[in-house]
């Protein structure tokens, strides 16, 4: 049921207007047996109304007096008496230094002149540790090898140095160089120790050169 069919129910009407009469009949009830006059008469009692006095505090303190001022004794400062400042003397200048003239000492002894020193020969340049062109008189020269002449070499060199002792012996021969290498060393270091060279008394080495050509044998 909507709200509009609510308000349109008769019912409801009867049972407001039901609850309106009902209250107008206490109210009538209640004048005829007298309950109003009652409540008149305790409306007209009289009112006692009570003064309450305002409570009066008491006055403040009086102020504490101010404090007394204590005066203090005044000290007296001694006075110091006045005391000059010592005399300091200026300052002296250094004297400057005098310088004197050196005397010349006129010598009483002798003048020795120093003999000249001695001269001392240049010794002689040493000998080379390796002679050039030494002369080994009677020497036979190395002939071609036949393995060369195999081998179609025509022409060749050695180079060698040769130890010789004191008297001119020749006691080594070293190949230093060789082109063609090793084809002429052993002809050149069998025939070179058989050579007898210049002899002075020490043992030196000798540089030799031999060339081989095939069209002078």
């Amino acid at each position: 049921m909507d709200f509009a069919k609510r308000q349109r129910d008769p019912t409801r009407h009867l049972i407001g207007i039901a609850f309106v009469v009902l209250v107008h009949a206490l109210v009538i009830w209640a004048l005829i047996t007298g309950l109003a006059g009652k409540a008149i008469q305790v409306i007209k009692k009289p009112l006692n109304a009570t003064i309450i006095e305002e409570i009066k505090l008491p006055p403040p303190p009086p102020p504490p007096p101010p404090p007394k001022k204590i005066e203090q004794p005044k000290v007296q400062v001694p006075v110091q008496p006045y005391v000059p400042p010592p005399d300091i003397p200026p300052p002296v200048a250094p004297a400057e230094p005098v310088i004197s003239a050196p005397t010349a000492v006129v010598p009483t002894e002798p003048v020795v002149i120093a003999p000249p020193p001695p001269v001392v020969a240049t010794p002689a340049p040493p000998k080379p540790a390796v002679r050039q062109g030494v002369s080994c008189p009677g020497a036979d020269k190395p002939s071609f090898p036949r393995e060369a002449i195999r081998a179609r070499v025509e022409k060749g060199k050695v180079d060698a140095i040769l130890s010789i002792d004191e008297k001119g012996s020749v006691t080594d021969v070293r190949i230093t160089n060789s082109e063609p290498r090793n084809v002429f060393d052993r002809v050149v270091r069998d025939t070179l120790t058989t050579w007898k060279c210049s002899a002075d008394g020490t043992k030196y080495q000798a540089s030799v050169e031999i060339n081989f050509t095939l069209k002078d044998e």
